[in-house]
Formats: structure tokens, sequence, C-alpha cells
């Protein structure tokens, strides 16, 4: 089995690299993303922990991007992540994010939610990409919610008012430079309705712009959110993926609970051309 979208503690997951590798060795994958927000910064660690226990890696990343005003996640998988370009703006994506939580938790603070910044900033560590999830965790810790969840759907999602956007890059731009760095992009979840679904001709844009994949198979996708995702992946020529976005206890998914054909991986690995390659 091939799960191609995981996070760990380095951006918004909760499990080391070598425990998202571990964690994934125990579910029967055979292969496994590490697709950490924004950075590569836990490549190394995952590398070493899946070459002792056997299993694949292939090594991405999540960049956060707009097009059209609309916010798109974008998997990069096997690209170099010594590009400058691509280094430097995502350097900026991540600094940008610390500032956002904190304006974020004032917010929330001038309401009453029983949050302080002190209690992010333990969670969101040097480091590691900041990102809203982490303020949901320190609502967890305080016994304000009991769940990462339940801090989203009441405080936390996008057309919340305590909301604020933070620096991103524009897709197309985001794509071109993963291309430029040897790397194959993929759309991630592009039509889940909680985070605000593109529509079919964006995902033609971003194809004429050089988006190479889509996920299709995705918690986040209903069956009509599927077929129409498999109906552009074929009309489009995009490799298809499947994946749990797992994010360690923070979030329901499950390793392996949607997963990717190996044709899509073998066309991944087909179309990179940086030095970056699946580790077997």
């Amino acid at each position: 089995m091939i799960d191609l979208h995981t996070h760990s503690l380095v951006s918004d997951g909760t499990d080391t690299p070598a425990e998202l590798v571990a964690a994934a060795a125990r579910a029967g994958l055979t292969t496994v993303a590490i697709t950490d927000h924004d950075t590569a910064d836990g490549w190394a660690e995952a590398a070493q922990a899946a070459q002792e226990l056997g299993i694949a890696l292939v090594r991405g990343a999540e960049l956060s991007t707009l097009h059209d005003g609309r916010s798109v996640h974008l998997l990069a998988y096997l690209h170099d992540p010594e590009h400058e370009e691509l280094q430097s703006l995502l350097a900026r994506v991540v600094d940008d994010r610390l500032p956002r939580l904190r304006t974020m938790v004032e917010l929330m603070i001038e309401d009453g939610v029983d949050i302080t910044w002190e209690s992010v900033a333990e969670i969101a560590e040097v480091g590691t990409t900041p990102g809203r999830p982490h303020i949901a965790d320190a609502l967890v810790a305080r016994g304000v919610v009991g769940h990462r969840n339940e801090a989203f759907e009441r405080w936390l999602h996008n057309g919340s008012r305590y909301y604020v956007k933070h620096f991103s890059l524009e897709t197309g731009q985001a794509i071109r430079l993963v291309r430029e760095a040897g790397g194959v992009p993929v759309v991630a979840h592009p039509f889940a309705t909680k985070r605000g679904p593109l529509t079919a001709d964006a995902v033609r844009d971003l194809a004429d712009a050089g988006l190479l994949g889509i996920e299709v198979d995705h918690r986040d996708h209903d069956d009509d959110a599927r077929a129409l995702a498999a109906s552009l992946a074929t009309e489009l020529d995009l490799i298809p993926t499947g994946s749990s976005d797992y994010h360690g206890t923070g979030k329901l998914n499950l390793l392996g609970e949607n997963t990717t054909a190996p044709e899509s991986l073998a066309r991944i690995e087909a179309a990179a051309t940086s030095k970056i390659t699946v580790l077997r």
C-alpha cells in the first residue's frame, strides 16, 4: 500500500518523522510520503527511519498557495529542497505564519476564549511550521475542546472571524517552481467542501500552468468529488493519487485509509527530474 500525504510534528502532525515512518510500517504500508507544510526539515530523520524499517519513502512537502484568492494546497514530490527561489519563498511562508497565529490568538482572547499565546508557543516549537492546528492543540490541552476538529468547527475554520491569512505563493508560481526544482506538483484535496472547493475550470487552469497530478481519493472528498477528480485526471492526463492526510492524533485520518496505485507512483518517479529519488 502507498500513502502519499502525511504530516509529522515538523509541521502540524503529532508524530516525529521517525514515529510517522514507524506508524506507516505498522499500518502495513510499503511506501509513505512525508509532506509537511512548506518545509523539508523532516526528510533526514524520516529517511533514516525508513531505511532501518525497510519501508520506501517519498520525500515531499505540501505548499500553501492561492489561486484567484482561494486557498490551494499543492503537494510537491521529489523536488530539490535547495532550489534557491523556492526555498526563499517557502521560508517567507513559514516566517509569516507565526505573527498570523499571534493575531488570531489575540482576537480570540478579546472575545473571552480561554487561550493564551504562551500555551500556543509551547506547542508550536521552534523549527516547526506553525499553523492553526497548534492553536487547536492548545485549546485541547486547556480542556476548552475535546479534539482539533471541534476547535476548527467552532473557531478556526476559514470563514471564522478569527481567521487571518498569511503569505502564500500564487499556485501557478508554485507549480512552476516545483517543476524547476525537478519535482512533481499534485493538487491536494481540490474538492474538499470544508476547505472551499476548487472548480473544474480552476483545475484545468492549473493543468495549463504545469500541474501534473490530482489527489482523487481523500477523506474530505465525497463520491461526487472523487468522480469529478478522476474524470479530470483522465481528461487532463493528470496523475491520480490517493492518501490519508495523516496527522497522528491531531486528526481522525488513518494511515492507508486512501492509497495510491503503484502505476501512479511510477508516473511520479518518471516525471521527477531532480536528484531526489524514492528511497527504497
